[in-house]
C-alpha cells in the first residue's frame, strides 16, 4: 500500500497531466547539449541512434514519423512490436553516416553522445548541422558528464533523473505533442514514486551490490556500473550502495577487487544483441557459477543474482519499469 504522502503526489501528478499544453510555436529553438537547434515546423520524419529515443518517441505517439532506427540493446517493448516491425532498422548497433543521411531526416535522436559528438562513431554533430539535419542529443548523455574521458564518458556529476523528463519534455515541443509529453512524464514519476514507497515498507534491504552490464571477452576484466551513473542512481534510490567507486559511466574492474568487495547481490543485463560473449545472461551466469574466484562470492553462493534488462540500466523510460523490477526482485532475494 502507498504511504499518505506518496498518494498524494502520485494523485497530484495525475492531475498536473490533465493541464491543457500550449501548442508549438515555430521556428523553435532548442538549446540541447551546447548545441542551438531550430526547427522551422515539426519534423515530418526522424532517424533515431539508440533505443532509448526510439521508444520515446513511440510513447509519444509519433511512430508514424521514425523513418530508421538503430543501436539496439534488448526486443522492442511489446506495446511497440507492430509499429516498429514496418520501421527499417538500420543497424543493430551503430549505423554509418551515408545510411542515416539517406533516410533524409529532419531530426536525428540520439541517445549517447560517442555516436554523434565530438569523436562520434556515425558522425559529429557538425557533419549532421552542415547538411541542415538538427541532431538532438539526450540530455542524460551530456549534462553533468565529460564524455571525452573513459571509454563511456566520465559523470562530473551523479546522474538526475529531471535529465529524462526533460528528453521526453523537449522532443513533446519539438513535435508539437506536449500533452502526450506531460502524461508521459507524470506515468514515469508515478511509477518512481511506486517504487520508492514499495522500499519504505520492505524491512532489511540488501546493503551493496555490483552491476555487471557485458565483457568484451569472459576471460577479461568487465564492464561494471560506476558510481554516479544510472544503475547507480537505480540502486541508491532503493537504498543499496554500488561497491563500484569510479566515476566513469562503465569502467573495467577486476573480479578480484568485485570478489574482495562481496556486494550483497549481483544486477546482471540481460540483452537481446550479441556484440559481445557476455551479452548473453546465460553465459554471465555460467562464468559467475564455475570461475574459481566469482563462484566463492556470497551472492553467487546464495543465488543472491537478479537478472534485469539492459536497456533498464541505460537513460530511458525503461529505467522507471527496472526500478520497479529491482524492487520486487530485491524484495524475494534469498536471505
Amino acid at each position: 500500500m502507498l504511504l499518505p504522502r506518496v498518494t498524494a503526489l502520485v494523485a497530484a501528478l495525475c492531475l498536473a497531466s490533465l493541464a491543457h499544453a500550449a501548442p508549438t510555436h515555430y521556428p523553435l529553438t532548442v538549446q540541447n547539449c551546447k548545441s542551438t537547434l531550430t526547427f522551422p515546423h515539426a519534423p515530418a520524419r526522424a532517424v533515431t541512434i539508440g533505443q532509448a529515443g526510439t521508444e520515446m518517441l513511440y510513447a509519444l505517439g509519433l511512430g508514424d514519423k521514425v523513418v530508421g532506427t538503430s543501436l539496439w540493446f534488448n526486443d522492442v517493448l511489446p506495446e511497440y512490436k507492430a509499429q516498429n516491425d514496418t520501421i527499417e532498422r538500420l543497424a543493430d548497433n551503430d549505423p554509418s553516416f551515408e545510411s542515416v543521411i539517406g533516410k533524409r531526416p529532419e531530426l536525428v535522436a540520439v541517445e549517447l553522445e560517442w555516436m554523434v559528438g565530438p569523436q562520434g562513431a556515425v558522425g559529429t554533430r557538425e557533419q549532421f548541422h552542415e547538411l541542415n539535419i538538427p541532431t538532438y542529443l539526450l540530455p542524460s548523455d551530456c549534462e553533468g558528464k565529460d564524455n571525452l574521458v573513459g571509454a563511456d564518458g566520465t559523470r562530473l556529476e551523479p546522474f538526475r533523473v529531471d535529465s529524462l523528463y526533460k528528453s521526453i519534455s523537449q522532443l513533446a515541443e519539438i513535435f508539437d505533442v506536449q500533452e502526450r509529453g506531460q502524461q508521459l512524464n507524470a506515468e514515469l514519476k508515478a511509477s518512481l514514486a511506486k517504487s520508492i514507497a514499495k522500499v519504505q515498507n520492505t524491512q532489511g534491504q540488501p546493503a551493496s551490490a555490483l552491476v555487471w552490464f557485458s565483457s568484451a571477452d569472459l576471460d577479461i576484466d568487465p564492464y561494471v556500473a560506476g558510481h554516479k551513473g544510472i544503475p547507480d542512481f537505480m540502486l541508491s534510490t532503493l537504498g543499496v550502495r554500488n561497491v563500484v567507486e569510479s566515476d566513469e559511466e562503465w569502467p573495467t574492474v577486476g573480479w578480484e577487487t568485485i570478489a574482495k568487495a562481496n556486494p550483497t547481490f549481483l544486477v546482471i543485463a540481460r540483452m537481446d544483441r550479441r556484440r559481445f560473449p557476455a551479452d548473453d545472461y546465460r553465459k554471465k551466469l555460467e562464468f559467475l557459477r564455475n570461475d574459481p574466484v566469482t563462484r566463492n562470492m556470497d551472492a553467487v553462493k546464495n543465488n543472491r543474482i537478479i537478472i534485469l534488462d539492459a536497456m533498464a540500466m541505460q537513460a530511458s523510460m525503461r529505467t522507471f519499469s527496472g526500478i520497479e523490477q529491482l524492487a520486487d526482485a530485491i524484495e524475494k532475494l534469498p536471505k
